[in-house]
């Protein structure tokens, strides 16, 4: 069964790539909590929200877009969702690339010394409030303050916070 590439074309249309709605929701939580944070910015990976005077860079991925939906939906692997798809070898290439994308984005910024933290979306309906407090916690800690040869200035030393999600 085929579908009309018109209206396959409405349809991916429809899906957004920022503002979604546990994006949102993240952003919210995390203004309640008294943090600043960017969302337009031209970090490398354009992260959803940045602290960039922490060098926070936080990642709201898409179960499906980044590789998490088997889990969701008690599949047994990643390769058993593509199963009865069309075009699934496509579908696999694609969702690949977007996780090795994923992991290249987060090796890069954490050697520029940002500490980067990826949830999927699927967590933030679950447990938006314990993401919320762990992205908090990346954020209000102390940085460290490097010796320089006429004083000091405060720099960031950051570590990666793997995915957490």
């Amino acid at each position: 069964m085929s579908r009309d590439p018109a209206v396959t074309s409405r349809i991916m249309a429809a899906v957004h790539n920022r503002d979604t709605k546990p994006e949102i929701a993240l952003r919210r939580a995390l203004w309640q909590r008294g943090l600043r944070y960017r969302v337009r910015t031209k970090v490398h990976g354009k992260p959803d929200i940045v602290f960039p005077r922490a060098r926070v860079a936080v990642f709201v991925d898409g179960d499906f877009w980044h590789g998490n939906a088997w889990r969701i939906r008690g599949l047994p692997t990643f390769e058993s969702q593509f199963e009865r798809i069309e075009n699934s070898q496509f579908w696999r290439d694609k969702i690949t690339a977007n996780m090795a994308r994923d992991t290249e984005v987060t090796a890069s910024l954490t050697a520029e010394g940002w500490q980067v933290y990826r949830v999927f979306e699927s967590r933030l309906v679950d447990e938006l409030g314990g993401a919320a407090s762990e992205i908090e916690a990346l954020v209000r800690q102390p940085r460290p303050v490097k010796s320089s040869g006429s004083g000091t200035t405060a720099g960031r030393t950051g570590g990666a916070c793997g995915a957490l999600g």
